[in-house]
């Protein structure tokens, strides 16, 4: 190789080295800004402030690929009902050359569907056309989902059959599954199950969210023997179920109070090597709370914590009373413990009556101490008090809800 030939080549590997070096150092400092900018609009308390700030925000291309900070804001603002900031951080992003690519109208669409704004999101829909910005199945399926969280369950199916007709657009999978949630949504369970069978004959096969939407639909609604049906038909699939189509069951027997069969789905998915979550078992304690068998619902709750789930306020707003009821106070008194130390927002009454229950069997030492635990919370403290002689107990009934 001459000198010169060596020469060059030292030139544009060193400019290529240089390229690489400066697009590398560009991305992290993007990178670095867009993280800085995202912490700022996390602390960020005043919402006014914020949509400035969101606004300011949105200027920096970078800023507006990050998907989970436009929907954490925007659950944010339609948390505190204030629509209009919803509607101003989303109208203001129509601005940007993103408005000509499908994607971002499509995630303008599904976020005003979150705030529940299903109308604006079918204006964001419609102006695409103006736009000359594609409409295909994504926005399609943006559309659907805005009206399923917008809670307009009815509208659906007419939307889908509608759109699909007058833009040429053929239904996927995912098209189909939004229906059917809205279906049951509605309670129209049938109607559910025969748009399954639509699927089937376009050549679609349902997936495990078909399955899943289904088998909650029937077993929460107390359509036992149909949702056992689904659970058949999901295995013929050869779709595995998962950790939510297991709870969807267990919840099935615990209102039929099938508890033994409840507890054998249990073990089954143990052994697939699946979790239990916090539903499972708050739906398993419930069901021996409602077969009046405190032995059982103590083990499923002692289970909780050997599996890593945390119980859940609705776990002992359902175990205090009963355990008062059955007259195991030491075990009333633990719950207690535990929805203290753990800083879970119960009603005080709740709480309140462990105290009188325990005064009442003169237990007064335990009562004082549940007192004395329940003021040293620092913050939402219980001013629990001991009954005097003559006060009459807590009414245990306000709360045995189950």
């Amino acid at each position: 190789m001459s000198s010169v030939s060596r020469l060059l080549r030292g030139i544009f590997s060193s400019a290529a080295a240089a390229t690489t070096t400066s697009a590398t150092s560009a991305a992290a400092t993007d990178a670095s800004k867009v993280k800085s900018l995202s912490q700022i609009l996390y602390k960020e308390r005043n919402l006014e402030e914020l949509v400035e700030k969101f606004k300011n925000a949105s200027l920096d291309d970078h800023f507006r690929t990050r998907k989970d900070i436009y929907k954490v804001t925007i659950r944010r603002l339609a948390a505190a009902k204030k629509f209009h900031y919803v509607e101003e951080i989303l109208e203001d992003q129509k601005q940007y050359k993103d408005m000509s690519i499908e994607g971002f109208n499509a995630r303008l669409i599904t976020l005003y569907g979150i705030a529940g704004m299903f109308d604006n999101a079918r204006r964001v829909f419609d102006e695409m056309l103006e736009r000359k910005c594609a409409r295909t199945v994504m926005s399609l399926n943006a559309l659907l989902g805005a009206c399923v969280n917008s809670k307009k369950f009815d509208e659906v199916e007419g939307l889908l059959k509608g759109l699909s007709k007058e833009l040429e657009i053929e239904p996927d999978l995912i098209s189909y599954n939004t229906v059917v949630k809205a279906f049951c949504e509605m309670g129209s369970l049938d109607s559910a199950v025969s748009l399954l069978d639509e699927m089937e004959k376009k050549g679609l096969e349902p997936d495990l969210i078909s399955f899943n939407t289904l088998l909650h639909g029937f077993y929460a609604n107390g359509r036992f023997v149909d949702g056992e049906q689904i659970w058949d038909r999901m295995k013929e699939k050869n779709v595995e179920p998962c950790t939510r189509s297991y709870s969807a069951r267990v919840l099935g027997m615990v209102l039929e109070k099938r508890m033994k069969d409840a507890v054998k789905v249990v073990e089954e998915m143990k052994s697939r090597g699946l979790k239990l979550d916090p539903f499972i078992y708050y739906d398993l304690i419930r069901g021996f709370v409602n077969v009046d068998d405190l032995e059982e619902a103590k083990h499923w709750y002692g289970d909780i914590g050997k599996n890593g789930c945390k119980p859940d306020k609705s776990t002992f707003e359902t175990l205090i009373p009963f355990a008062i009821e059955k007259g195991d106070l030491a075990f009333a008194s633990e719950l207690c413990n535990h929805v203290i130390l753990s800083k879970l927002h119960v009603k005080e009454e709740l709480i309140q009556s462990v105290v009188d229950a325990l005064a009442k069997e003169s237990k007064i030492e335990a009562a004082m101490e549940l007192v004395h635990l329940g003021k040293s919370r620092r913050l939402h403290s219980f001013e629990l008090k001991l009954p005097r002689s003559d006060a009459k107990p807590s009414l245990v009934s306000l709360f045995h809800q189950v």
